[in-house]
């Protein structure tokens, strides 16, 4: 039975990971459809453009990818060490690069006045934030 990502990855033990996710009931993310006559070879671009966005976001990095037919590799590597370096705002305005946020990481990142505990929330939700920024998970399903 296989196991979760969460289950399999260690980042003590390495931070590059080869990573295959495959498309189901047959259906096509590139190539020409034998069957059909389809092409979907447009969508190649549309893949390598969305993934190089979001490493953009992510601390992970893109070693190597192929996108085939039906499935597609990644080799990624998890940069812990870039991640210890970043700030509250640049891990909310990462985050904001994909995700609406919350009113009070908005508010922060605007720079308004926030009281004493509204900070404090917005310091728990960037943790949270810059967990999800190095979980391959997070790369791989957005």
């Amino acid at each position: 039975m296989p196991k979760p990502r969460s289950q399999q990855i260690s980042l003590l033990n390495t931070p590059y990971y080869h990573i295959c996710s495959r498309t189901v009931r047959k259906a096509f993310l590139c190539g020409v459809d034998k069957e059909t006559g389809t092409s979907f070879e447009h969508r190649r671009g549309w893949i390598e453009k969305r993934l190089f966005q979001l490493s953009q976001s992510f601390a992970i990095d893109i070693c190597a990818h192929a996108i085939m037919h039906n499935h597609l590799h990644l080799v990624l590597h998890v940069d812990c060490e870039q991640i210890k370096q970043w700030t509250t705002a640049d891990i909310l305005q990462r985050w904001h690069q994909l995700f609406k946020g919350t009113l009070l990481t908005r508010q922060y990142l605007n720079k308004q006045p926030l009281a004493d505990y509204q900070l404090t929330m917005v310091e728990q939700t960037a943790k949270v934030y810059k967990e999800r920024l190095m979980d391959i998970s997070g790369l791989c399903a957005p």
